[in-house]
């Protein structure tokens, strides 16, 4: 069975409200999610914009049934909600954050779990989220499709260290499928997408009439895990 993700943006733009922030997901959110069962929880922040104090969140659940009751069961986590009071005691005048985009997507049958990266542990990895549009549902469909058919194995066989591909249920700038990969740093990440582009997997796959405009628009983020983040 496939797995699903939460991805959240947490926007923030205040340095302060961010360490607040940070220290409710380590010491409140993510231990209570482990008592839920829900592991390898990524938490990151912006490293393309050092305005832009915004964290990020990848969640993953067993099924969607998992995410539906997972708030349900964090308001009726006693510990939970005592370690969450200095997070929930900010004032409507002062909040910690603005809003919080999120999106619901389901994991491809190509990369149907998450796949923990061996350079998890390095002090210098970086991730890369990805968002792929498309003007429609059928060529939504048909860009899946394409990762099932060979893109997704292609990006393991050059070390993109794939993470997590999702098709989006439901969040912003729908249709759209969201992603990850990453590396033990910026050059070797760079280096991998390099030798992703100059490849005949790619250069076969790309101008194939079935996959042609399947993306009208790509948004992505780079980003790097806070020193609590599970991934």
């Amino acid at each position: 069975m496939p797995e699903f993700y939460e991805i959240r943006i947490y926007r923030c733009f205040d340095f302060e409200k961010q360490n607040l922030m940070e220290a409710w997901m380590r010491d409140a959110l993510l231990p209570a999610l482990g008592r839920q069962g829900i592991k390898n929880v990524g938490v990151f922040r912006n490293q393309g914009d050092a305005n832009d104090h915004s964290q990020f969140m990848l969640i993953p659940y067993a099924s969607l049934d998992a995410f539906s009751q997972s708030a349900p069961k964090l308001a009726a986590d006693a510990e939970f909600m005592k370690a969450s009071e200095p997070w929930f005691g900010l004032s409507k005048d002062d909040p910690g954050y603005s809003r919080v985009d999120s999106w619901v997507s389901e994991a491809f049958a190509s990369i149907p779990k998450m796949e923990v990266p061996a350079f998890t542990a390095d002090p210098n990895r970086i991730y890369e989220l990805r968002l792929y549009e498309s003007h429609n549902m059928e060529y939504a469909r048909r860009k899946v499709k394409m990762f099932d058919d060979g893109e997704t194995q292609l990006m393991r066989d050059v070390g993109l260290g794939p993470v997590f591909f999702g098709r989006t249920l439901a969040g912003l700038h729908c249709p759209n499928l969201i992603y990850m990969v990453g590396a033990e740093n910026e050059q070797a990440h760079k280096d991998h997408w390099k030798a992703f582009l100059a490849s005949d997997g790619w250069k076969g796959m790309k101008d194939l009439p079935e996959f042609k405009d399947t993306v009208s628009k790509i948004r992505n983020w780079f980003l790097t895990p806070t020193d609590f983040s599970q991934l």
